[in-house]
């Protein structure tokens, strides 16, 4: 423990600034820099880490990161052996240290009676540290295996499964439908969260590692699955869950509503095209965008927030973010007590930057402005019932104007349709791929991480369910393994 007393002598948290709202609206570029020059006070918070006896952030991160010792080897300056040991866990922290919502920040011992640790801070200025400084290097295996492994989506959970089998010598393919390997990383996230060139120099890495990428390549379309498996020794399924709640509501066919993702996704292309001068190309035709338009996003998650910022920067009139439930606490609640992490009142760098948010709102319709566009959403005050669902009050229903509508509501879950059909693989009740308890699927050599077999989740579940599906694979081919597997997979009832 580098200061015994530093939490007492630094109570408070201290974060980087964010840009000027004023100023960051004018580009996509990251909304704050985190480096480290110009933070003289990093290792301070770090020096705030108690080094406890039982460490509770290590159960509120999946990954099992290791938090008091990279925290203390931060504060000592020791950066090459801080990023060996975040590293040690982690194989992507410059993607959580950004987009992870930090439940291992809410499970801080400090936490208990004063503000916790700023870790993700912390996490995200080692890495951007070890980049600028040369410390991040390819890792490449001593020998190779004869065997050969097919990664199917290359998000968070198939570039981690990917990295773990490459370097454990395995010959590794991933292939992205899209023109660019991420996942949502690359295209479903905003670039003032995470731009892009993060993943590029970690994709470098991977790539002098001995990874294959093949873009533009969709399994069941282009290659069906059955081939795929021929093809390979194994296969891990790792497509996310792409398919999005609806909200089937009179009047959702009218033209102007739309799902989040066919709002963020061409926006984000676009960016993905910007000259050197920052200029960027035109939306593709068709592509739902909210200039000038009174914008209504339905969902208050960190897509939703996501909906906010781009709409801000495309130049909307007017934002309102709706959420059907009462607008979480500020302090945590008395039934999720610490360790545990609470639904907390979040003001994310978006909600900064403009717009309204309005709780217990329930929608009941989209209103036609009598040629097939949508004109206003018809909106009721939720009401609680004793069984908990949550209905519109009767009488409350009021109109709220709204040239584009974008539905936030999360995801159901994968599409599985062709892998289905393909191979008939089992799926569960909840629409996702089925598995066990060693992340195979209910064909031999096949293996499902990710939010394909646990749905909908966190990016710090997805590298972690990414590693621990790579040491099954590993044991698969190989007999055994020393492969960590943080986490046990997340398995739900097949289909009667």
């Amino acid at each position: 423990m580098a200061d015994p007393r530093g939490f007492l002598k630094v109570r408070e948290r201290e974060l980087p600034p964010n840009r000027p709202v004023a100023v960051r609206l004018l580009d996509w570029k990251d909304t704050h820099d985190v480096r480290v020059d110009g933070q003289p006070f990093l290792k301070e918070q770090a020096g705030r880490c108690m080094d406890c006896g039982i460490p509770f952030c290590h159960q509120g991160c999946p990954l099992g990161n290791l938090i008091p010792e990279w925290n203390d080897l931060v504060w000592r300056g020791q950066w090459a052996d801080a990023i060996d040991r975040l590293h040690a866990t982690n194989n992507f922290p410059e993607f959580t240290g950004r987009v992870c919502p930090a439940p291992c920040e809410t499970s801080c011992v400090l936490g208990i009676n004063q503000p916790a640790v700023t870790i993700k801070n912390v996490e995200v200025s080692i890495i951007d540290e070890a980049f600028a400084r040369g410390l991040v290097t390819p890792h490449v295996p001593e020998r190779l295996t004869d065997s050969t492994v097919a990664v199917v989506g290359s998000g968070p959970a198939g570039l981690a499964a990917a990295q773990q089998l490459t370097r454990a010598g395995h010959t590794v393919v991933v292939y992205e439908r899209d023109d660019a390997i991420g996942g949502l990383l690359r295209y479903g996230i905003p670039d003032f969260k995470l731009e892009k060139w993060h993943i590029d120099r970690r994709l470098a890495q991977m790539e002098a590692e001995g990874t294959r990428f093949r873009p533009g390549v969709e399994i069941g379309r282009d290659i069906s699955w059955d081939a795929l498996r021929r093809r390979f020794d194994a296969v891990v399924v790792a497509t996310g869950a792409t398919v999005p709640r609806d909200l089937p509501l009179p009047g959702r066919e009218l033209d102007g509503v739309h799902f989040a993702m066919d709002f963020l996704t061409p926006q984000n292309h676009v960016v993905a095209q910007a000259g050197d001068d920052g200029e960027l190309p035109p939306l593709p035709e068709g592509a739902p965008s909210a200039a000038g338009k009174h914008v209504v996003v339905i969902g208050g998650g960190d897509t939703g927030s996501d909906c906010v910022g781009t709409a801000l920067r495309q130049g909307a009139a007017s934002v309102t973010t709706l959420a059907i439930g009462r607008k979480p606490p500020v302090e945590r609640p008395e039934g999720q007590p610490w360790p545990t992490d609470p639904i907390l009142f979040e003001v994310s760098t978006s909600h900064e930057e403009g717009g309204e948010r309005t709780y217990l709102a329930s929608t009941v319709g989209f209103t036609d402005d009598g040629e097939g566009r949508v004109r206003s959403l018809r909106v009721a005050e939720t009401e609680y019932l004793p069984d908990g669902r949550r209905v519109p009050r009767a009488g409350t229903e009021r109109e709220l104007p709204a040239d584009l509508v974008l539905i936030a509501m999360g995801f159901t879950g994968p599409e599985t349709q062709p892998l289905e059909e393909q191979t008939g693989i089992e799926i569960t009740d909840r629409g996702l791929v089925a598995r066990g308890e060693d992340y195979a699927a209910s064909l031999p050599g096949v293996f499902v991480a990710g939010d394909a077999g646990r749905g909908q989740s966190l990016i710090v579940w997805a590298i972690a369910e990414g590693r621990a599906a790579a040491a099954a694979v590993d044991e698969y081919l190989a007999g055994g393994t020393e492969l960590p597997a943080p986490v046990r997979p997340r398995t739900h009832a097949l289909r009667a």
